[in-house]
């Protein structure tokens, strides 16, 4: 008897409860994107890398990703997409670096990887045209490594300079150094000339005691 005003209380509470974990249930539609019907219609709507849905529905069928300035996709952003049945990809710049890895490895796994013959390299320009499906792992990591040496080149040749800069430096120190070494005992010697002709009396005992 005693429980049933708390039975009350969860009966008339319950729907509302319900009402407020909905947002945290249903899945939104991605920004700039338009959805309807497990379909994701982000095409032409000026996507880039940085701006990207970081996620999509697990129901979502179908994506459409074409026509925008795409160079690369997230890794593993369709991991998680066991019901999509197509990705819309064409129409991107696509840069087949190492950022490409995931996208080659995601539509190699494609049962219907024939579909995706539209998705090809826009750089580097010995890939330019490529099917990014039929890209070989040695072609992409051939360019990350032609990346690294480049830094590794630019970084090599700024350390260069650096201590040739610094040896320039040491040297101009140098000369200055021995210029006022020279200064020094010319002043020197200025002085004591000076000190011994207004001084005849120290000059002379100076020779008696020689």
């Amino acid at each position: 008897a005693k429980l049933r005003p708390l039975g009350l209380l969860m009966t008339f509470l319950g729907p509302f409860l319900l009402l407020g974990f909905l947002p945290l249930v249903l899945p939104t539609c991605p920004k700039p994107c338009r959805c309807a019907d497990d379909i994701i219609d982000c095409m032409s709507t000026g996507l880039t890398d940085d701006v990207i849905p970081a996620s999509f529905a697990p129901s979502t069928r179908k994506i459409y990703l074409n026509n925008n300035e795409l160079t690369s996709i997230p890794s593993g952003l369709f991991d998680n997409l066991k019901a999509v049945r197509e990705v819309y990809l064409w129409g991107n710049p696509w840069e087949c670096d190492c950022n490409i890895l995931y996208l080659r490895s995601w539509l190699q796994w494609q049962q219907n990887r024939t579909t995706y013959r539209n998705i090809v390299c826009s750089s580097p320009t010995h890939l330019q045209g490529r099917i990014i499906t039929y890209l070989s792992e040695d072609e992409i990591l051939a360019t990350c490594q032609y990346w690294y040496c480049s830094v590794a080149l630019f970084s090599q040749i700024c350390l260069f300079a650096f201590i040739l800069l610094q040896a320039v430096l040491l040297i101009v120190v140098l000369v200055y150094i021995r210029r006022f070494q020279k200064f020094a005992r010319e002043a020197r010697r200025t002085t004591d000339e000076f000190y011994g002709d207004m001084d005849p009396w120290s000059a002379a005992s100076k020779n008696g005691a020689d």
